[in-house]
């Protein structure tokens, strides 16, 4: 397992070994000795599961009390899968990462507490589980506009526009207007 940092440098790209042969494959989603040695010390509470449409977007989501960290990986179906840093504090503040998880490339993204996370759905369909370091908890959940034009996200979207959003998602907050973290 290999462990890779973004532009973000708390955002981890997580390339699995992969040992192939003519049967399939095998790798390893998970190892806590490894997560650690890359520094990830969180401890990980529930596993989720989304299965999407083409075009859906789902996010960008947080919770500003019982933050969630999250590992999020693809396992049928490709999206964009994006990480906006929330934490005032932060030199990156405002900032976002993209990156392409598929079941085709199996990598994993590790979005540490204090960021809005949120997917785009290239394929089809898509499976999306994620493992969290908090239990959800709706009274803290907050949600990130996903087009705000101050943070810019270069979303992909599937002609020009193909968009299937829920109404809370569609209403979340510009970053200027959103709760923050320091």
């Amino acid at each position: 397992m290999e462990f890779k940092q973004t532009q973000i440098t708390d955002i981890l790209i997580v390339e699995p070994a992969i040992h192939k042969d003519e049967r399939g494959f095998f790798l390893e989603t998970y190892r806590e000795a490894l997560f650690k040695s890359a520094g990830i010390q969180n401890r990980f509470v529930q596993d989720n599961h989304s299965g999407s449409v083409q075009g859906t977007l789902r996010g960008m989501h947080y919770q500003v009390q019982r933050t969630q960290g999250k590992l999020v990986q693809v396992v049928s179906g490709e999206i964009f899968d994006v990480a906006v840093d929330l934490r005032r504090s932060s030199p990156t503040f405002g900032d976002w990462v993209g990156e392409v998880l598929s079941a085709k490339n199996m990598r994993q993204l590790w979005i540490p507490p204090g960021f809005a996370h949120g997917f785009y759905v290239l394929s089809d369909w898509a499976d999306v589980i994620y493992k969290v370091t908090d239990y959800y908890a709706p009274e803290w959940d907050r949600t990130l506009l996903w087009n705000d034009p101050d943070i810019g996200i270069g979303w992909p979207l599937i002609n020009g526009g193909l968009l299937n959003i829920s109404a809370k998602d569609a209403a979340g907050s510009r970053l200027r207007d959103a709760e923050t973290f320091n």
